[in-house]
């Protein structure tokens, strides 16, 4: 009679225990590292937060003292109105981003649909190299280049000075392009080849499938690119700050100078002294600029979600 195999207890298949202590150790180390990570975020918007809210609790300001149209650190009294950075973070990042999405878009749908592999080859590693260059190279070929340029050739129509809330949009619009070109490409990719196939076996044009197939099928990606684009030019200082020229006014002109949250807290930060006023206040606007930033995050988790529901 042959032997009838051995009932394989759970002990038995269970590792020895030092060799289990041993293979835990990774997954121990990786909860740490994670927990780490979500400590020091804790941390960091704690200590924002703790800061941006003590020029209404030490000195007693209000939400109308703070939002208001005037800022004059230095006068008797001091006002510290930053509702004109606010309006010029929004309006600098807005046209930024009308500027640089059709451009960025119609990059991509080059490199996904039209053109050959050897064009692709050489567009894509031109992109990665924008995306590399130090935010102060475009702020300095825009003060050296576009401000000039603006000031001698469209004096006629507003712009005497050159600095303005257009050279900061189109300086921002450069830096934020190959962002929003990259993530729009690899949105594109994503789509299934069935549909590109199905489209042109009905008889379409290539257009015809990238205007009513893809760009409709790739929608909710594409606008994730422009909000992640808005939301590096809304954290961007050193270029606009060269280009924009801190005046600071609610902007009513695309020819006038401005400024925005970043190029304020920079130009100030080394003219004030921790725990006055002054300081409170750019901690302030530090906090709202991080309230615009968690706006945005949730506007793309948003479009994450609906883009896995099915």
């Amino acid at each position: 009679m042959a032997n009838l195999p051995v009932a394989v207890t759970s002990s038995a298949l269970r590792p020895p225990r030092g060799l289990a202590a041993r293979l835990d150790v990774p997954r121990r180390v990786t909860l740490l590292a994670a927990g780490l990570v979500v400590l020091l975020v804790g941390l960091l918007l704690a200590f924002i937060g703790w800061n941006g809210i003590q020029i209404f609790t030490a000195t007693g300001a209000s939400l109308t003292d703070v939002f208001a149209p005037i800022w004059s650190p230095s006068a008797t009294p001091a006002r510290f109105g930053i509702l004109p950075f606010v309006l010029g973070t929004l309006g600098v990042m807005v046209v930024a981003a009308l500027i640089a999405a059709p451009l960025s878009i119609g990059l991509a749908i080059f490199m996904a649909e039209v053109a050959p592999p050897w064009a692709r080859s050489i567009t894509r590693p031109a992109m990665e190299v924008f995306v590399g260059i130090p935010s102060v190279v475009y702020g300095f070929l825009g003060l050296t280049i576009l401000v000039p340029f603006l000031r001698e050739n469209f004096r006629g129509i507003g712009f005497t000075l050159g600095f303005s809330w257009f050279a900061g949009s189109l300086v921002l619009a450069l830096m934020i392009l190959p962002t929003i070109a990259s993530i729009a490409y690899d949105t594109l990719l994503t789509i299934p080849a069935e549909l590109r196939s199905a489209s042109l076996a009905l008889g379409t044009t290539r257009w015809q499938t990238i205007r009513h197939i893809l760009l409709p099928a790739a929608r909710t990606g594409l606008l994730t690119a422009v909000i992640l684009g808005m939301m590096r030019a809304a954290g961007e200082a050193l270029a606009v700050q060269m280009v924009i020229g801190n005046r600071p006014t609610i902007p009513t002109s695309l020819t006038a100078p401005m400024t925005t949250l970043t190029s304020q807290i920079t130009l100030d930060m080394g003219n004030t002294v921790s725990g006055e006023p002054w300081n409170q206040v750019l901690w302030t606007m530090g906090l709202v600029l991080l309230l615009m930033s968690f706006t945005f995050v949730v506007i793309v988790r948003a479009l994450g979600r609906r883009v896995s529901q099915p």
